[in-house]
């Protein structure tokens, strides 16, 4: 059994894997000891962990697991995956970008892949039908453009999602929410249609904290999974298993 820790930039999901199901999963805004004992009270066979984490490596904590587990794998640019990684600044290479697109690639091997990471940040991560990383797109997520407008002007305010939203704003609320939603939309649709002129069976995923409100709006259909990075965590932990 294997325990998945991502660490993001505002919080921290666990799950719990026996083979390729997860059996147990939480959100967290700290590095959770108690919640990981409770698990290994309960289930006898959980011996190894897979930590990804997008602020850096987080030594204290890894120096608790390696006393806790007899198999911790700290993923970085040097973790064998089962994706050949051509991404030029792979010690740069935020590494849940490619956990999700391992999870990906174990849902549909051997085919041209699109993955969508709807959250603090939106990236777009590419995998061939080789099954090659070539890297992808990154630019500010939903949350980071509404911030943006409040931060770097002086009376525009601060507003958060809403279904509520037309192509043209009447006012300054709705202009707001107009562009930063539609934007976000528009660019969605556009790099998944120009991709497809390019490789036209290419599979596409999205995941992510805004994928489900993003999902029913796009004019592209896409595949939702909100549990690609902990699946794909998990099948890097078994590939070096193995």
């Amino acid at each position: 059994m294997n325990l998945i820790i991502d660490i993001g930039n505002t919080q921290t999901k666990y799950a719990l894997f026996d083979n390729e199901e997860m059996l147990e999963f939480c959100v967290s805004q700290f590095q959770d000891v108690a919640l990981i004992e409770e698990w290994q009270n309960k289930y006898a066979r959980l011996s190894a962990a897979i930590v990804s984490s997008v602020q850096g490596k987080p030594n204290d904590f890894l120096y608790i697991l390696r006393s806790k587990f007899s198999r911790l794998i700290f993923f970085d640019q040097n973790t064998p995956t089962p994706l050949e990684n051509l991404y030029e600044s792979k010690e740069t290479l935020g590494y849940d970008r490619l956990a999700a697109c391992v999870g990906a690639n174990a849902i549909c091997p051997h085919v041209n892949l699109l993955v969508i990471d709807a959250g603090t940040a939106m990236t777009f991560d590419f995998v061939s039908a080789e099954n090659q990383y070539l890297g992808g797109t990154i630019s500010p997520g939903l949350s980071m453009r509404f911030k943006a407008l409040n931060t770097f002007t002086k009376k525009l305010p601060l507003l958060e999602k809403s279904d509520s939203f037309d192509l043209i704003g009447k006012n300054t609320i709705q202009a707001i929410t107009s562009g930063v939603q539609n934007s976000m939309l528009f660019e969605i649709d556009t790099y998944i249609n120009q991709l497809k002129e390019k490789y036209p069976d290419a599979r596409i995923f999205l995941t992510g904290g805004d994928s489900n409100f993003i999902s029913s709006k796009l004019n592209n259909k896409v595949f939702l999974s909100n549990e690609l990075l902990l699946s794909g965590l998990n099948s890097i932990l078994n590939y070096n298993n193995s």
